[in-house]
């Protein structure tokens, strides 16, 4: 689906969006890439797959729950201006 100009002025209008006029070519252009992947999207048979409720329903390989890193903690607060317990002292921000 290719788009015009007006096209763009009309979404950017409803959209409530400022967009230039040397601009409205290259949105045009690029959209309706998007526009026509969409479609191409649309013509692909899905008959019969079952759709995700989430990527993550994939079963992940896990590793071994290991420490593989020393504990630097007093190294790396040195530098720090305040510390306590092993925790960064910052200023209180929100009153």
């Amino acid at each position: 689906m290719a788009l015009k100009e007006q096209d763009i002025k009309d979404i950017a209008h409803l959209a409530r969006l400022g967009v230039d006029d040397s601009a409205l070519a290259p949105l045009a252009a690029d959209l309706s890439t998007v526009l026509s992947l969409v479609e191409q999207m649309n013509s692909v048979n899905t008959e019969g797959v079952e759709p995700m409720a989430h990527p993550g329903n994939a079963v992940l390989r896990l590793r071994e729950d290991t420490v593989s890193e020393p504990n630097q903690r007093e190294k790396l607060q040195q530098a720090a201006p305040a510390t306590e317990d092993g925790y960064f002292l910052v200023p209180r921000v929100i009153e």
